[in-house]
Protein backbone atom coordinates (compact mmCIF):
# COMPACT_ATOMS: atom_id res chain seq x y z
CA UNK A 1 0.00 0.00 0.00
CA UNK A 2 1.74 3.27 -0.92
CA UNK A 3 1.85 5.74 -3.32
CA UNK A 4 2.94 5.40 -6.29
CA UNK A 5 2.88 1.46 -5.73
CA UNK A 6 3.88 0.21 -9.34
CA UNK A 7 6.87 0.03 -8.77
CA UNK A 8 7.25 -2.80 -6.29
CA UNK A 9 8.52 -5.98 -6.43
CA UNK A 10 6.77 -6.92 -3.59
CA UNK A 11 3.82 -8.92 -5.28
CA UNK A 12 6.17 -10.94 -7.46
CA UNK A 13 8.52 -11.77 -4.42
CA UNK A 14 5.53 -13.06 -2.10
CA UNK A 15 3.29 -14.72 -4.67
CA UNK A 16 6.33 -16.50 -5.74
CA UNK A 17 6.51 -17.27 -1.95
CA UNK A 18 3.21 -18.21 -1.97
CA UNK A 19 3.32 -20.57 -4.88
CA UNK A 20 6.49 -22.23 -3.42
CA UNK A 21 4.63 -23.39 -0.16
CA UNK A 22 1.79 -24.59 -1.49
CA UNK A 23 -0.09 -21.25 0.30
CA UNK A 24 -3.87 -20.27 -0.57
CA UNK A 25 -2.88 -16.96 -0.56
CA UNK A 26 -2.22 -13.84 -3.49
CA UNK A 27 -0.73 -10.41 -2.70
CA UNK A 28 -2.19 -8.00 -4.78
CA UNK A 29 -0.27 -4.16 -5.01
CA UNK A 30 -2.79 -1.39 -3.66
CA UNK A 31 -1.84 2.41 -4.95
CA UNK A 32 -3.44 4.41 -2.14
CA UNK A 33 -4.01 8.43 -2.45
CA UNK A 34 -2.75 9.96 0.93
CA UNK A 35 -6.27 11.04 1.62
CA UNK A 36 -7.63 8.11 1.38
CA UNK A 37 -4.93 6.05 3.20
CA UNK A 38 -6.84 6.21 6.63
CA UNK A 39 -9.85 4.88 5.05
CA UNK A 40 -8.13 2.04 3.27
CA UNK A 41 -5.89 0.77 5.77
CA UNK A 42 -8.97 0.27 8.75
CA UNK A 43 -11.21 -1.55 5.47
CA UNK A 44 -8.32 -4.38 5.26
CA UNK A 45 -9.86 -6.47 8.01
CA UNK A 46 -13.57 -6.35 6.47
CA UNK A 47 -12.27 -7.34 2.87
CA UNK A 48 -10.51 -10.42 4.31
CA UNK A 49 -6.70 -9.79 4.01
CA UNK A 50 -4.24 -10.94 6.35
CA UNK A 51 -1.77 -8.15 6.56
CA UNK A 52 -0.05 -5.41 4.26
CA UNK A 53 2.91 -4.06 3.50
CA UNK A 54 3.36 -0.33 4.01
CA UNK A 55 5.77 2.32 1.82
CA UNK A 56 5.67 5.52 1.02
CA UNK A 57 4.79 8.21 1.87
CA UNK A 58 2.61 6.03 4.44
CA UNK A 59 4.89 4.89 6.85
CA UNK A 60 4.79 7.41 9.28
CA UNK A 61 0.86 7.60 9.54
CA UNK A 62 0.64 4.11 9.44
CA UNK A 63 1.76 3.74 13.10
CA UNK A 64 -0.59 6.36 14.27
CA UNK A 65 -3.68 4.25 12.87
CA UNK A 66 -2.90 0.79 14.55
CA UNK A 67 -4.51 -0.71 17.22
CA UNK A 68 -0.87 -2.19 18.51
CA UNK A 69 2.65 -1.65 17.43
CA UNK A 70 5.79 -3.40 18.13
CA UNK A 71 8.52 -1.80 20.38
CA UNK A 72 10.83 -1.41 17.41
CA UNK A 73 7.76 0.15 15.11
CA UNK A 74 7.30 2.32 17.72
CA UNK A 75 11.07 3.31 17.95
CA UNK A 76 11.59 3.98 14.71
CA UNK A 77 8.44 5.84 14.45
CA UNK A 78 7.24 4.20 11.17
CA UNK A 79 5.29 1.46 10.04
CA UNK A 80 6.40 -1.01 6.89
CA UNK A 81 4.44 -4.24 7.82
CA UNK A 82 0.97 -4.84 9.54
CA UNK A 83 -0.86 -7.99 10.33
CA UNK A 84 -4.43 -8.21 11.32
CA UNK A 85 -4.94 -10.23 14.31
CA UNK A 86 -7.69 -12.48 15.22
CA UNK A 87 -9.84 -9.87 16.35
CA UNK A 88 -9.21 -7.85 13.72
CA UNK A 89 -7.25 -5.48 15.20
CA UNK A 90 -4.04 -4.07 13.40
CA UNK A 91 -0.48 -4.99 14.57
CA UNK A 92 2.13 -2.71 13.42
CA UNK A 93 5.99 -3.88 12.60
CA UNK A 94 9.17 -2.59 11.07
CA UNK A 95 11.39 -4.82 9.49
CA UNK A 96 13.34 -2.19 7.38
CA UNK A 97 16.31 -2.44 9.70
CA UNK A 98 16.12 -5.88 9.74
CA UNK A 99 16.22 -6.10 5.98
CA UNK A 100 18.85 -3.29 5.35
CA UNK A 101 21.42 -4.39 7.94
CA UNK A 102 21.22 -8.26 6.51
CA UNK A 103 21.54 -6.87 3.22
CA UNK A 104 24.71 -4.88 3.81
CA UNK A 105 25.89 -7.26 5.92
CA UNK A 106 25.57 -9.99 3.11
CA UNK A 107 26.09 -8.03 0.15
CA UNK A 108 30.40 -6.69 1.82
CA UNK A 109 30.68 -9.91 5.22
CA UNK A 110 33.33 -7.01 5.96
CA UNK A 111 31.08 -4.42 7.13
CA UNK A 112 31.75 -3.93 10.97
CA UNK A 113 29.26 -0.48 12.19
CA UNK A 114 31.82 -0.12 15.12
CA UNK A 115 33.61 2.92 15.15
CA UNK A 116 32.48 3.72 11.12
CA UNK A 117 30.66 6.79 10.09
CA UNK A 118 27.81 7.03 7.87
CA UNK A 119 25.89 9.12 5.78
CA UNK A 120 22.00 8.80 5.45
CA UNK A 121 20.47 11.09 2.73
CA UNK A 122 17.01 11.41 3.82
CA UNK A 123 14.39 11.61 6.50
CA UNK A 124 11.67 9.81 6.00
CA UNK A 125 10.37 6.38 7.17
CA UNK A 126 13.34 4.49 5.08
CA UNK A 127 15.83 7.10 6.95
CA UNK A 128 14.06 6.57 10.33
CA UNK A 129 14.76 2.52 10.18
CA UNK A 130 17.91 3.14 8.73
CA UNK A 131 19.26 5.22 11.61
CA UNK A 132 18.03 3.31 14.50
CA UNK A 133 19.33 0.28 12.60
CA UNK A 134 22.97 1.95 12.41
CA UNK A 135 22.95 3.06 15.73
CA UNK A 136 22.05 -0.11 17.42
CA UNK A 137 24.87 -1.88 14.71
CA UNK A 138 27.50 0.58 16.53
CA UNK A 139 27.88 3.19 14.11
CA UNK A 140 30.34 6.07 15.78
CA UNK A 141 28.90 8.79 13.61
CA UNK A 142 25.35 9.46 11.45
CA UNK A 143 25.22 12.79 8.99
CA UNK A 144 21.57 12.97 8.29
CA UNK A 145 20.96 15.03 5.19
CA UNK A 146 17.67 16.23 4.35
CA UNK A 147 16.29 18.63 2.09
CA UNK A 148 14.55 20.14 4.68
CA UNK A 149 16.73 20.98 7.08
CA UNK A 150 14.65 20.83 10.10
CA UNK A 151 12.95 17.86 9.64
CA UNK A 152 16.13 16.05 9.81
CA UNK A 153 17.02 18.00 13.12
CA UNK A 154 13.83 16.74 14.68
CA UNK A 155 14.24 13.12 13.46
CA UNK A 156 18.06 13.58 15.39
CA UNK A 157 16.95 15.40 18.36
CA UNK A 158 13.70 12.51 18.58
CA UNK A 159 15.95 8.91 17.71
CA UNK A 160 19.12 10.87 20.07
CA UNK A 161 22.69 9.06 19.38
CA UNK A 162 25.48 10.29 17.13
CA UNK A 163 23.42 11.95 14.51
CA UNK A 164 24.06 15.23 13.36
CA UNK A 165 21.54 17.21 11.27
CA UNK A 166 23.19 18.75 7.68
CA UNK A 167 21.99 21.17 5.14
CA UNK A 168 21.43 19.55 1.81
CA UNK A 169 23.84 22.12 0.81
CA UNK A 170 26.52 20.30 2.19
CA UNK A 171 25.74 16.85 1.21
CA UNK A 172 28.76 16.63 -1.18
CA UNK A 173 31.49 18.26 2.32
CA UNK A 174 30.69 15.42 4.92
CA UNK A 175 31.28 12.55 2.12
CA UNK A 176 34.94 13.14 2.19
CA UNK A 177 35.14 10.80 5.66
CA UNK A 178 32.42 8.52 5.23
CA UNK A 179 33.33 5.05 5.55
CA UNK A 180 29.28 4.51 4.06
CA UNK A 181 26.94 6.22 2.27
CA UNK A 182 22.79 5.19 1.92
CA UNK A 183 20.43 6.94 0.05
CA UNK A 184 16.98 6.52 1.82
CA UNK A 185 15.15 8.83 -0.58
CA UNK A 186 12.68 8.36 -3.74
CA UNK A 187 15.09 10.47 -5.85
CA UNK A 188 16.52 8.01 -8.55
CA UNK A 189 13.87 5.95 -9.01
CA UNK A 190 12.38 5.86 -12.17
CA UNK A 191 9.49 8.53 -12.63
CA UNK A 192 11.30 10.43 -9.90
CA UNK A 193 14.37 13.19 -9.81
CA UNK A 194 17.85 12.12 -10.57
CA UNK A 195 19.93 12.20 -6.83
CA UNK A 196 22.62 14.94 -7.75
CA UNK A 197 25.23 13.97 -5.51
CA UNK A 198 28.84 14.42 -6.13
CA UNK A 199 30.94 11.25 -5.05
CA UNK A 200 34.32 12.75 -6.12
CA UNK A 201 34.97 13.66 -2.36
CA UNK A 202 33.80 9.85 -1.33
CA UNK A 203 36.72 7.69 -0.16
CA UNK A 204 37.38 5.01 -2.70
CA UNK A 205 36.64 2.32 -0.28
CA UNK A 206 32.89 3.79 1.22
CA UNK A 207 30.11 1.72 0.26
CA UNK A 208 27.89 2.85 -1.39
CA UNK A 209 24.08 1.66 -0.53
CA UNK A 210 20.57 3.09 -2.88
CA UNK A 211 17.83 1.50 -1.35
CA UNK A 212 16.24 2.46 -4.52
CA UNK A 213 15.67 -0.87 -6.71
CA UNK A 214 14.16 0.44 -9.52
CA UNK A 215 15.84 0.08 -11.53
CA UNK A 216 18.31 -1.80 -10.04
CA UNK A 217 21.18 -0.10 -11.00
CA UNK A 218 20.81 3.20 -10.17
CA UNK A 219 22.88 5.93 -11.12
CA UNK A 220 24.40 6.33 -7.90
CA UNK A 221 25.32 2.91 -7.74
CA UNK A 222 26.71 3.15 -11.51
CA UNK A 223 28.52 6.13 -10.79
CA UNK A 224 30.02 4.54 -7.39
CA UNK A 225 31.21 1.27 -9.15
CA UNK A 226 32.57 3.20 -12.11
CA UNK A 227 35.25 4.73 -9.34
CA UNK A 228 35.89 1.74 -7.51
CA UNK A 229 33.44 2.24 -4.50
CA UNK A 230 31.52 -1.22 -3.18
CA UNK A 231 28.06 -0.88 -3.95
CA UNK A 232 24.66 -2.52 -2.27
CA UNK A 233 21.85 -2.44 -4.07
CA UNK A 234 17.94 -2.01 -2.71
CA UNK A 235 17.06 -5.27 -3.85
CA UNK A 236 18.14 -7.74 -1.10
CA UNK A 237 16.65 -5.26 1.39
CA UNK A 238 13.42 -5.96 -0.30
CA UNK A 239 14.19 -10.06 0.04
CA UNK A 240 15.08 -9.56 3.59
CA UNK A 241 12.59 -7.27 5.50
CA UNK A 242 9.39 -9.17 3.42
CA UNK A 243 10.76 -12.37 5.17
CA UNK A 244 9.06 -11.69 8.54
CA UNK A 245 5.95 -10.16 7.31
CA UNK A 246 5.13 -13.12 5.24
CA UNK A 247 5.82 -15.74 8.80
CA UNK A 248 3.18 -12.87 10.33
CA UNK A 249 0.45 -13.41 7.47
CA UNK A 250 1.02 -16.81 6.44
CA UNK A 251 3.16 -18.97 9.27
CA UNK A 252 5.88 -19.87 7.12
CA UNK A 253 9.67 -18.26 7.32
CA UNK A 254 10.26 -18.24 3.52
CA UNK A 255 14.03 -18.89 2.12
CA UNK A 256 16.50 -16.51 0.18
CA UNK A 257 17.20 -19.05 -2.37
CA UNK A 258 20.36 -18.05 -5.00
CA UNK A 259 17.66 -17.66 -7.73
CA UNK A 260 15.19 -15.72 -5.49
CA UNK A 261 16.78 -12.45 -7.21
CA UNK A 262 16.26 -13.31 -10.81
CA UNK A 263 12.64 -14.44 -10.44
CA UNK A 264 11.84 -11.66 -8.94
CA UNK A 265 12.88 -9.71 -11.79
CA UNK A 266 11.60 -11.69 -14.07
CA UNK A 267 14.68 -13.75 -14.86
CA UNK A 268 14.28 -17.03 -13.71
CA UNK A 269 12.33 -19.95 -15.09
CA UNK A 270 8.33 -19.83 -15.16
CA UNK A 271 8.21 -16.72 -13.48
CA UNK A 272 5.05 -14.28 -14.08
CA UNK A 273 4.30 -10.48 -14.42
CA UNK A 274 3.23 -9.52 -10.69
CA UNK A 275 -0.56 -9.35 -10.00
Amino acid sequence: MGWPVRHSLSPRLHNIWLRKYGLDGVYVPLGVRPEYFAEALLALPKLGFRGVNITVPHKERALALVQSATPVAQRVGAVNTIAVAEDGSLVGDNTDGFGFLENLQQAQPCWRGDRRRAVVLGAGGAARAVVVALCDDGVAAIRLVNRTLSRAQALAAELQGPIQAVPWSERNRVLADADLVVNTTLLGMDHQPPLDLDLSFLPPNAVVYDLVYAPLETALLASARARGNPCVSGLGMLLHQARPGFAAWFGCMPELTEDLAAQVLGEGKGCSSSV
